[in-house]
């Protein structure tokens, strides 16, 4: 896997059929992951700041938007909290390819970027409801980033690189999918239009069959962690 860095959904996916590494088991590889809160009330106002200097107002309120869905969520169940987010971000996004977005071939956008644009692509969705869910107090050891190829079309003929977002309530659970493609929450084996490929989180990625391989190797995620930062948002 040294070519990791710089490849987007579908190098991502190649890379891995050509391992043949989509197994039964793909839902299932353990992830890890640690995590530091940035979700203090005080420093909401310099992220909203950052978000109207980049954005204009449209943006600062949809970002504001955001952390107040964060609040308000806050004290609720974790069922409640994966009902809120995913459909959070459905709804505040549409859909659009990184070329036209940002001119770029592959762009990993933080939750401020993609607010702020009012637009993304999978990879998006699923990092803007990862983090949400995370500073809710969702253990990052239940989610993870999927890989999958998807079945499109009136019968499913075509097949296309994706992301979803997974949420395990224990490491063997069958997991529960949040995925931009579809408005509500379902479980895996309802999702018979995924193929699962592979996962990956801040501690590794996780092909069915192999050992994990650092995550540095993905030089996208790193240069996300960086530009969270950097707008106020501690990952």
């Amino acid at each position: 896997m040294d070519e990791l860095d710089g490849m987007g959904v579908r190098g991502f996916i190649g890379l891995a059929l050509s391992c043949g590494c989509i197994l039964l088991g793909g839902w299932l590889a353990k992830p890890a992951y640690g995590s530091a809160s940035w979700a203090a009330q005080e420093e909401y106002a310099g992220i909203i700041a950052t978000a109207r200097a980049k954005y204009g107002s449209g943006g600062a309120q949809a970002v504001s938007d955001w952390l107040s869905m964060l609040d308000a969520t806050r004290s609720m169940t974790e069922t409640a909290k994966l009902q809120a987010v995913n459909k959070f971000w459905n709804t505040r996004l549409r859909e659009a390819s990184d070329i036209s977005v940002w001119g770029q071939e592959d762009y990993w956008a933080t939750p401020l970027e993609s607010l702020g644009m009012g637009l993304g692509d999978c990879e998006d969705f699923v990092i803007g409801k990862y983090f949400s869910l995370v500073q809710l107090g969702v253990e990052p050891e239940k989610l993870r980033f999927i890989y999958v190829r998807a079945a499109i079309g009136a019968n499913g003929v075509h097949s296309v690189a994706h992301m979803v977002l997974g949420y395990y309530a224990s490491p063997q659970a069958e997991p529960l999918v949040l995925d931009n493609l579809r408005p509500g929450i379902a479980s895996a084996s309802k999702r018979g239009d995924l193929t699962p490929v592979f996962s990956f989180n801040v501690k590794g990625i996780y092909v069915p069959g192999a050992k994990p391989a650092s995550v540095d190797r993905i030089g996208r995620w790193q240069s996300l962690l960086v530009r969270m930062r950097d707008q106020g948002l501690r990952p």
